[in-house]
């Protein structure tokens, strides 16, 4: 790849712009109120788009993409099952109990409904999670910048090893994230996840336009897919055994385990997200903030999921001489890749990475940035590139905003120094921001032992949101459910959720960090599958528990749950008169679109 003058403009004028925000809101930040929740004063719409984005990181753009080449257009599922639905019982059920409770964080909001040791449990595992996926946002953007060899020429001028451009890549995304969060705050984080949209909007729509055009059109794309030879992804020939969908997953898992315990509870729990709502400026706006960002979210799967397609749909001048199906062009296309996927390498030793039979694994993480670089020509490709590494650090930032604030908060506020000034609280949680961003860098390495981060991204979620919506549920709806129960429930999830991630293993993984560590009583067909099915094994342990504990323990004066349980909370009332600018009557609209949506492309 080249780069020439007018692709690194544009990728300057980003990076500048982005910490000229967080510079210029740097006088703005006075209180803690500004600095972890944007004062509480931001309009629905930016709070909507930036809703959207927080979750718009390298997780979905090269997740999306790395899933749709891995599982195909099942991938689509994650939006039509396991969002729009969610995002609408959040924006209408609850977030007026989140915004209403006038809670910091959704730990808090725990401690409100529950008692503190439920807060503390479920803040230890957040704030673990939300390091995690920053690591996974850094280790992707490193990925990406040493793939592409933005920085050989660099490393050639200074004579630096270029085995170190990968830590070098880590270091630099991790030092911009931190000086706009560390001056601006959540008003930082929020106004480059707008930019960061309308960035992915420009950048890949003319990526997927082009694309189609070249496979000839969606016809040909199917086709193009559908001929593809399961002795070239070795990965696949247990999921063609298993008679299923390309993700190997039934309808019990894609239902239960993405529609309801992981879609569903991570939309309706992760602070991430949540925060973002949080930030505007009354209830009725914080309840139009997840419907206003379902809007673009339904048409997101042609901008993120189709270049994982497209990808594996091109045809190489390699991948031509498959019709004679020698074993030597077999055996060629696999250690080569598959269209514009490539053979996965350690990106420290610079070695291919192969699978338990000892096949090459294929690196579907790299390809929507191979679909950039195919396609893009000088001027266009620094659009496309700056739009992926906004995305990468969006995700950064959205993850390490959310960390401090649940430090600050509900870690150091209620166990290291209660009763401090808020000036004190302020500078704790700058630091907790340099803190978080540190963490974060130590886990980018964990990622590498994953073909595709979306994978890595929902074992996170497997272990910390599926367990927690089981917690919100009961709470939320049942107001005999006690903080002894909620407490005992968390860790049966949890519990559980280890337990079966050390008793499985996905087909061609090795035991370890895909799991089977404790020693494998069953196989799954994908990763996807496996996490799957730990989210329900979580979910129903962490409810069962809970309803168990409760009945043997005395629940809260009803007085003290008001606001708190869905029975004893007066219902919202939006100030609009007009039964066209209500939120429920946004939410219809919204499920309706989502309805015609998934019939069209059923």
């Amino acid at each position: 790849m080249h780069l020439t003058a007018v692709d690194w403009l544009i990728m300057g004028l980003y990076f500048l712009f982005v910490l000229g925000i967080g510079y210029a809101l740097r006088r703005r930040i006075k209180t803690s109120k500004d600095f972890f929740q944007a004062g509480r004063a931001l309009p629905a719409w930016i709070c909507g788009l930036a809703f959207i984005s927080a979750n718009l990181g390298a997780q979905e753009v090269i997740g999306m993409g790395a899933s749709g080449a891995k599982y195909g257009l099942e991938t689509a599922q994650f939006y039509g099952i396991g969002a729009i639905p969610a995002m609408i019982f959040v924006g209408i059920f609850m977030m007026p109990f989140y915004y209403g409770s006038k809670a910091r964080s959704v730990p808090e909001f725990l401690r409100l409904r529950f008692d503190e040791k439920t807060r503390g449990l479920n803040a230890c595992s957040f704030a673990v999670m939300t390091v995690f996926s920053s690591g996974i946002s850094m280790y992707a953007m490193a990925r990406l910048i040493q793939a592409l060899h933005i920085f050989d020429g660099l490393f050639d001028a200074l004579r630096w090893p270029h085995d170190q451009i990968f830590t070098f890549a880590i270091v630099l995304s991790a030092v911009i994230v931190l000086l706009y969060i560390f001056f601006g705050g959540l008003t930082s984080a929020i106004y480059n996840e707008v930019l960061q949209f309308f960035l992915i909007v420009a950048g890949f729509l003319p990526l997927v336009f082009l694309g189609l055009k070249n496979v000839g059109g969606w016809s040909g794309m199917k086709a193009a897919v559908s001929s593809i030879d399961p002795r070239m992804m070795h990965e696949w020939k247990g999921i063609m055994h298993a008679g299923t969908n390309p993700m190997g997953i039934d309808a019990i898992g894609l239902g239960m385990g993405l529609g309801f315990v992981l879609g569903a509870g991570y939309w309706c729990t992760d602070f991430l997200v949540i925060q973002t709502a949080m930030a505007s400026h009354d209830m009725d706006s914080a309840r139009r903030v997840p419907l206003i960002a379902a809007i673009p979210k339904m048409f997101f799967p042609f901008l993120v999921i189709l270049p994982g397609l497209l990808a594996i749909a091109v045809v190489t001048p390699l991948h031509g001489a498959i019709a004679a199906h020698s074993s030597a062009a077999v055996h060629g296309a696999a250690t080569a890749g598959r269209g514009l996927i490539p053979v996965k390498t350690n990106p420290i030793t610079g070695k291919p990475m192969y699978d338990a039979s000892g096949h090459p694994i294929l690196d579907y993480d790299m390809a929507t940035p191979n679909m950039l670089l195919h396609y893009f020509p000088t001027g266009i490709l620094g659009l496309g590139l700056t739009a992926l590494l906004a995305s990468f650090m969006s995700g950064m930032a959205g993850n390490v905003t959310a960390f401090n604030t649940v430090f600050t908060y509900d870690l150091y506020q209620s166990y290291i120094r209660k009763g401090a000034s808020d000036r004190h609280y302020l500078m704790v949680g700058r630091w907790a921001t340099v803190g978080g961003i540190l963490l974060s860098i130590g886990t980018a390495y964990v990622a590498i032992n994953f073909n595709n981060i979306m994978d890595t991204l929902q074992l996170v979620f497997s272990f910390v949101n599926a367990p927690l919506f089981a917690t919100f549920l009961l709470g939320m709806f049942s107001k005999r459910t006690t903080g002894h129960g909620a407490f005992s429930g968390l860790i049966a999830g949890t519990g559980a959720a280890m337990l079966h991630h050390g008793l499985t293993l996905p087909m061609q993984a090795v035991p370890g960090i895909h799991g089977g560590w404790i020693t494998v009583l069953h196989r799954y067909p994908s990763d996807m599958a496996q996490n799957f099915y730990g989210a329900i094994y979580a979910f129903a342990a962490n409810f069962i528990v809970a309803v168990v504990v409760s009945l043997f323990t005395k629940p809260r004066p009803e007085p003290e749950l008001v606001g708190l349980v869905h029975s004893l909370t007066p219902k919202p009332v939006s100030p609009h008169r007009e039964w066209w600018k209500r939120p429920e009557a946004l939410a219809i609209g919204v499920l309706l679109g989502a309805l015609v949506l998934n019939l069209i492309f059923a």
